[in-house]
């Protein structure tokens, strides 16, 4: 009787137990968040890799770009967030962070030593913690056809008074100059200007300055960056209002246009124009200044506070961090996405490498506004749309510039 109740209570005890193992051997699966809908294919490659050595699975799943900001914040109050999720630089992630949302990433093995403090800069917090993982770069540059530009004997600007007067002549030919328009409401901020300004305002130390009240947002060379911004939205194509930004890759494939500025991310979009030998250059400086560009720190990714798999989800920041991992990332980013790690592998697409190039020599800097004064996004937008249009002057946009941002700065 007695070996019989030992054998039922283990039977029972094994019973209740056979739940717990098979959770237990279940794989971890974890999902991630992005706003790069164009990227599931190249994303979902590397995820299969990290599987391949860890046997943790992470889905990607990611949202259209332009409600990625909204959504994710939603997901997160109401607790359906990703475990992981690609993180925006500065203030956007920084709210998340603040909000308690985004892990601490400060025990992360690795990250102060493995990444520059330009990229760093990003995602770190005001209480001086990591939240996001750097991930990768962009540049704002401008895309040329070589073909055309060799026909007609044109020669890639060295100044932004020469970016003019070629222009002017490609006008004259009865080709539209430039393909930008300002339907989207977001390019000419971030790609046209923000793109532009290094070459007038300087990099990181000439931007603290204004973030700190130091300098004005209607001071001599923000007048000069404005004005020069002005005489090129003249060569925009006939109905720029109602061009957007995905228009502009078709309207340099096709020949249409002869230049366009935008963002490295653009650069595989035209691989599909067979006819199109497509070039690269930064949007030169003017005579006199010293040549900058707008090197992005664009894409961090970063651990929810609430996931069930914390240890993987660390584990996996703790991966990307080092350079090992960084770089096997790296190897299945889109072209004209760069990693920020120091002493990254080097590039293999020849296209991605010259773009890369068009950064050497040069000052760098992320987008103006993106640290402390993002609050002035649509503001500059309008007034800039404004401007495009013929409904401002640049004296008059400035003085909206320096008004705003003594708003931001709460002066």
């Amino acid at each position: 009787m007695r070996i019989f109740t030992a054998l039922l209570l283990a039977g029972m005890l094994l019973l209740g137990l056979l739940p717990l193992m098979a959770q237990a051997a279940e794989p971890v699966k974890l999902t991630m968040g992005s706003w790069r809908s164009d990227d599931v294919a190249q994303v979902s490659e590397l995820m299969a890799k990290y599987k391949e050595m860890t046997g943790v699975e992470i889905v990607f799943e990611p949202t259209v770009p332009n409600q990625y900001n909204p959504t994710l914040e939603l997901q997160l109050k109401n607790g359906t967030g990703p475990d992981l999720m690609y993180a925006r630089s500065y203030a956007v992630g920084q709210k998340l962070y603040e909000a308690g949302y985004f892990m601490p990433l400060d025990d992360v093995a690795g990250l102060e030593a493995n990444f520059p403090a330009a990229a760093l800069d990003g995602w770190r917090a005001a209480d001086g913690k990591m939240f996001a993982v750097p991930y990768a770069a962009v540049s704002q540059i401008t895309y040329y056809n070589k073909g055309m530009f060799a026909e007609n004997g044109w020669e890639v600007p060295k100044t932004f008074e020469e970016l003019l007067t070629l222009a002017q002549a490609i006008k004259d030919k009865g080709i539209e100059p430039f393909a930008n328009g300002i339907a989207s409401d977001w390019d000419i901020l971030e790609c046209v200007f923000l793109g532009m300004l290094p070459n007038y305002v300087g990099g990181i130390d000439e931007r603290a300055k204004y973030e700190a009240g130091e300098k004005k947002m209607n001071d001599e060379a923000f007048l000069k960056a404005l004005t020069d911004y002005a005489a090129l939205t003249k060569f925009f194509p006939d109905g720029f209002e109602s061009i957007g930004n995905e228009d502009g890759p078709a309207l340099l494939g096709l020949g249409r246009a002869a230049m366009f500025i935008d963002g490295s991310w653009t650069v595989g979009m035209f691989n599909e124009y067979e006819d199109l030998d497509v070039g690269y250059f930064a949007i030169p400086a003017p005579e006199g200044n010293t040549p900058g560009l707008c090197f992005h720190t664009d894409m961090g990714i970063a651990g929810n506070t609430a996931t069930k798999h914390p240890e993987e989800v660390k584990a996996f920041l703790s991966w990307l961090a080092t350079p090992e991992g960084a770089n096997t990332a790296a190897s299945y980013l889109p072209g004209g996405f760069y990693p920020m790690i120091n002493n990254p592998a080097e590039l293999t697409d020849e296209k991605a490498k010259e773009i890369q190039a068009l950064g050497e020599g040069k000052v760098l800097d992320s987008r103006f506004i993106w640290s402390k004064l993002v609050d002035m996004y649509t503001v500059m937008v309008d007034q800039l749309n404004l401007i495009a249009r013929g409904e401002t002057t640049p004296e008059a946009a400035a003085e909206v510039f320096a008004a705003e941002q003594a708003k931001a700065l709460g002066q």
